[in-house]
């Protein structure tokens, strides 16, 4: 569904995360920095990013009606009673200097209380739980919560991003296939409802945006994408491509491009932040697993060039080590052969810090997500791929893994959308950058 009009950007965005541990107390943070002027919003491409439009290279501010950083509103939902500022210190990503700083914002934040099932998420013990009679009850709360952020923060429309803990592997059942299936199963608790489809359900019954973080199933069920295609609303999802799947997204069509052959992938990492706990238990860690294994398959095409990429050995390894903390370190070995089958090897060292390249990721999602929402866009929003491990597409579509692919993909949709504005003279909205840049 596509409407020519892009309503306006003005008035309050409220951003809903489900789940506010290190990634969504980061996110609030660096969008708190950036408005005070302490710290810029790197790797940000709705703040930093250009395209060609009308012949010039203009930054996407300049020429597209995104909402501006300080109207964006925080709130969400957790397992624990912590405020925003009490959870960034526990998260351990950001320094006691930077949160100091932001310590007034941050602790008004306070979540509401989540849905949680210890049957999805085994590693973590909740505290600061609804108790409702039926998963319907627990959905109904969820949007009344909805309801009352946006009255009492005085918000004209918002998005919602699940930044939560990866859940068990859940296969599709029948209670998946269809709206009307799906509420039924609601109201009879059905085991394979996961509290991501809940939050998932809550936020497009009440017509608001929503994108998958984690790799859980949730937006790709068809009843899901039903009710989103059939309220209007935009969905983009799953599993935020940040460290190690990113270098292979670069990696890996660099050697397709030059026909090099693979031979075997394989990659490891080391985590010691909650995320880490959560996938020590092997039924998240198979849902993760999917989610990393399904890249390589697309880029290298072993249908294509059987020769080349049909029978290469790619191995994918997560270990909880808490020291790590959330400075996440992934190693790959990478074995591929050259002009008459001589071996060659590759080895990176990712040392990465997860939430850092996460939370830019998040705000560019959510202010995409408002402008789609905007723009008159519904249902599975391929053109976002390129922030995901495991791209959310229409039913019948492959993704796309490729992450050069991908940017193309997003920079198109959004000459698009540049191109549907009348004018730029009087629309236009100030860059953030000016002032971050000077972030001592």
């Amino acid at each position: 569904m596509r409407d020519e009009h892009i309503e306006s950007s003005n008035g309050k965005l409220g951003i809903l995360i489900p789940g506010m541990g290190a990634v969504g107390t980061t996110l609030m943070a660096g969008v708190m920095a950036a408005r005070r002027g302490l710290a810029p919003p790197i790797g940000s491409l709705s703040e930093y990013g250009a395209i060609e439009h009308r012949g010039e290279v203009r930054n996407l501010r300049d020429i597209l009606p995104l909402a501006k950083l300080d109207d964006l509103v925080f709130g969400g939902w957790d397992l624990f009673e912590d405020n925003a500022f009490e959870a960034a210190a526990h998260a351990g990503v950001l320094s006691e200097h930077h949160l100091e700083e932001l310590r007034d914002e941050l602790e008004e934040i306070e979540p509401m209380k989540a849905v949680f099932d210890p049957e999805f998420v085994r590693n973590l013990e909740g505290t600061w739980v609804k108790e409702a009679g039926s998963n319907w009850e627990l959905a109904r709360a969820v949007m009344d919560d909805i309801d009352d952020f946006i009255e009492s923060n005085d918000c004209d429309r918002a998005v919602g991003i699940w930044c939560g803990s990866t859940e068990v592997f859940t296969p599709l059942d029948e209670v998946h296939l269809s709206v009307e299936a799906f509420e039924e199963g609601l109201r009879n608790d059905h085991p394979k409802i996961s509290p991501t489809m809940i939050y998932a359900y809550a936020h497009l019954k009440k017509g608001i945006p929503f994108a998958n973080a984690a790799p859980n199933r949730a937006l790709d069920t068809p009843a899901l994408v039903e009710l989103a295609e059939r309220n209007g609303v935009p969905t983009a999802g799953k599993d935020l491509k940040t460290g190690q799947t990113l270098m292979k997204t670069i990696i890996a069509p660099g050697l397709a491009a030059r026909n090099l052959k693979m031979d075997g992938w394989y990659s490891t990492n080391i985590l010691g932040n909650r995320d880490g706990a959560v996938l020590d238990d092997p039924g998240s860690f198979k849902t993760k697993e999917e989610s990393k294994l399904s890249v390589l398959e697309s880029i290298l095409d072993g249908d294509q060039q059987p020769e080349l990429y049909g029978d290469f050995d790619h191995r994918v390894r997560i270990d909880y080590y808490k020291p790590r903390g959330d400075n996440k370190e992934g190693w790959d070995n990478i074995d591929f052969s050259g002009w008459m089958d001589y071996p060659m090897q590759l080895k990176v060292n990712f040392l990465c810090r997860d939430s850092i390249l996460a939370a830019p990721l998040v705000l560019d999602l959510a202010l995409f997500g408002d402008l789609a929402q905007r723009s008159g866009m519904s249902g599975p929003q391929e053109w976002l791929s390129f922030y995901f491990k495991s791209p959310q597409v229409a039913e019948g579509e492959r993704p796309v893994h490729d992450l050069f692919e991908q940017r193309r993909m997003l920079t198109d949709t959004l000459g698009d959308l540049a191109a549907r504005r009348p004018a730029l003279s009087d629309t236009s909205e100030e860059s953030v950058r000016e002032p971050a840049a000077e972030a001592s």
